[in-house]
C-alpha cells in the first residue's frame, strides 16, 4: 500500500506575509497599486470627510479604490462579495494592508464619489 503524508485541510496555520510581494511585477493587481500610490491626484475624495477635529478614522480612498476596481476588473461588484475577499483572498489583503472594510463601507463609498471615481479614470489616460 502507498506511503502518502499526511494532510488535513481543517488545520490553521500562522503564516507571516508580506503583502507587497504579493503584488507581482507585471501583473493588473501590482500596476493597479503603483498606479493609485504613485499618479493618481486622489484630493477630488478628501473633500467630504469632516473627522481631522475627531471621530472615528476612515479608510483611505486609496485603499478602497484598489479593492473596488480591482474587484470589478474581476467581475466582483456585490460590495458583499468584496468584504469577503478582503477577508479571504490573499490579493485582496495585499491591496487592503489587511483591512475588511464593511460592506457598507465600500458602497457608501461607490456611491458618495462618482465623480471622483470617474476622475480617477480621466487621470488614467493622461498617464
Amino acid at each position: 500500500m502507498p506511503n502518502f503524508k499526511k494532510y488535513d485541510y481543517s488545520q490553521s496555520a500562522m503564516v507571516v506575509i508580506d503583502f507587497e510581494e504579493q503584488l507581482q511585477p507585471g501583473t493588473f493587481e501590482f500596476t493597479l497599486h503603483r498606479l493609485i500610490d504613485d499618479h493618481i491626484d486622489l484630493s477630488a475624495f478628501h473633500e467630504k470627510y469632516k473627522n481631522d477635529a475627531g471621530g472615528r478614522s476612515a479608510y483611505d480612498p486609496a485603499i478602497l479604490l484598489k479593492i473596488i476596481l480591482y474587484a470589478y476588473a474581476k467581475g466582483i461588484t456585490s460590495s458583499r462579495e468584496i468584504q469577503w475577499q478582503c477577508e479571504h483572498n490573499i490579493i485582496f489583503k495585499a491591496l487592503s494592508c489587511d483591512s475588511v472594510p464593511h460592506f457598507t463601507s465600500i458602497a457608501s463609498f461607490v456611491s458618495s464619489y462618482p465623480d471622483a471615481i470617474e476622475s480617477v479614470f480621466e487621470q488614467v489616460l493622461l498617464v
